[in-house]
């Protein structure tokens, strides 16, 4: 077992192999506050990698409506139950354990070797969803929590007494991968080139302990072929200078595709480090887990932060706030509000961007300019009498 730094946590933990960072690393932000679970990005992924045979249940891309929702049935609640005590401290380092620590295992007595009679994922907290578990997807969907807010409610308040929200989920390319951990085969991998993790099918012997050591539940066993899949981070695209296929769809403009780094390499021209080190308004979904997940979460701002903290940790009520403030137009926050507009705004992913006085600017790995959007809607204002029909209008915007 090695001890391995998790700067999501502030602190060393336990993983099964030691730290070996690639050379860059795929990685997103989602941002919820625009997220509208038209499910454009789940068909997208759908009809493009999991349309065969024994792929009938797999959603690689996923939109959970939370609190309620969740797919596989009770993911999170369930690792978040076996995890137990999950406490931050003042420092924003995380004191409780991770999935790879709260069995207490003796990794030393282990050796991690190719036999497959070896189970790495003995010492990793997890569990495999029984098949019903799968049968729904959209479960629980757009059914609220809170108090019932009355005809006549004015609401005054930032969070919304009766609220519920959009999560859509992908695989996370974690830094310290839990599937990877738990393979007693090594069949899975992450690329030293950007990150991704992968699954080789033809090495997979079906044991699905990589089923049972993803807690975020993007290991999935297909019956058919036998074998355990994945999401491949689209990196056919990637690999291109493109975006992944559900960022490419997303009709929301959600979703930011790019590299991000530890917190003393950011580069805060490239938008997801900006989003993530310098704005600090982009946040990994359950971080207390352990496994360094490389998709971020601008929060919903009209959530109770409560209930975010557990999901998001410290840090969840100041990103709210920045991200009010730039919506409101502050002036301060004029640079994050053009990097939220650049969002959705290219197939092409974007690796440096600017804000001007009257556009936020994208440019790929070569300086090309892929995306150029306002900073301000055009307004156009019409008379407020139309002579053609000879009537008023009520809107002249």
């Amino acid at each position: 077992m090695a001890e391995v730094y998790n700067w999501q946590i502030g602190r060393e933990m336990e993983y099964p192999y030691p730290e070996a960072r690639p050379e860059r690393q795929w990685g997103a932000v989602f941002d919820l506050n625009k997220c509208i679970a038209c499910q454009t990005c789940s068909l997208s992924c759908k009809t493009t990698w999991t349309n065969n045979e024994g792929q009938e249940h797999m959603f690689w891309n996923n939109v959970e409506t939370k609190p309620y929702g969740s797919y596989p049935l009770g993911w999170d609640q369930e690792i978040l139950d076996r995890l137990g005590v999950q406490e931050w401290g003042s420092d924003g380092v995380y004191d409780g354990d991770t999935i790879f620590e709260v069995r207490d295992f003796d990794w030393e007595s282990m050796a991690m070797d190719d036999d497959p009679d070896t189970m790495h994922s003995e010492g990793i907290e997890g569990y495999i969803p029984e098949d019903e578990d799968w049968a729904q997807p959209n479960l629980g969907e757009d059914e609220p929590a809170g108090e019932a807010v009355e005809s006549d409610t004015h609401i005054e308040e930032d969070h919304h007494p009766t609220w519920f929200f959009y999560l859509p989920r992908v695989c996370n390319h974690c830094t310290f991968a839990a599937c990877a951990g738990g393979c007693p085969v090594q069949a899975i991998y992450k690329r030293q080139e950007d990150g991704i993790v992968l699954l080789d099918e033809e090495s997979c012997q079906s044991f699905q302990e990589c089923v049972r050591a993803c807690p975020y539940g993007k290991s999935i066993y297909n019956p058919v072929e036998m074998n355990s899949q994945k999401c491949v981070g689209c990196y056919p695209k990637v690999e291109q200078g493109l975006v992944p296929q559900c960022f490419e769809n997303c009709l929301g403009k959600i979703r930011m595709h790019g590299w991000v780094n530890r917190p003393d390499q950011a580069d805060p021209s490239a938008p997801v480090d900006y989003l993530v080190h310098e704005a600090e308004v982009a946040l990994p979904l359950y971080p207390q887990l352990g496994l360094e997940p490389n998709v971020y979460y601008i929060p919903p701002i009209n959530v109770p932060t409560d209930y975010l903290y557990q999901m998001f940790g410290p840090g969840v009520e100041e990103a709210q706030e920045t991200y009010r403030k730039a919506r409101r137009g502050d002036e301060e926050y004029r640079k994050l509000r053009g990097v939220i507009q650049l969002m959705g705004s290219t197939e092409w992913r974007i690796e440096e961007f600017e804000v001007t006085e009257e556009e936020a600017i994208g440019y790929d790995k070569d300086g090309h300019t892929v995306a150029r959007v306002p900073m301000e809607e055009p307004r156009y204002e019409r008379d407020r009498f139309d002579d053609q029909h000879d009537a008023y209008r009520l809107d002249i915007t």
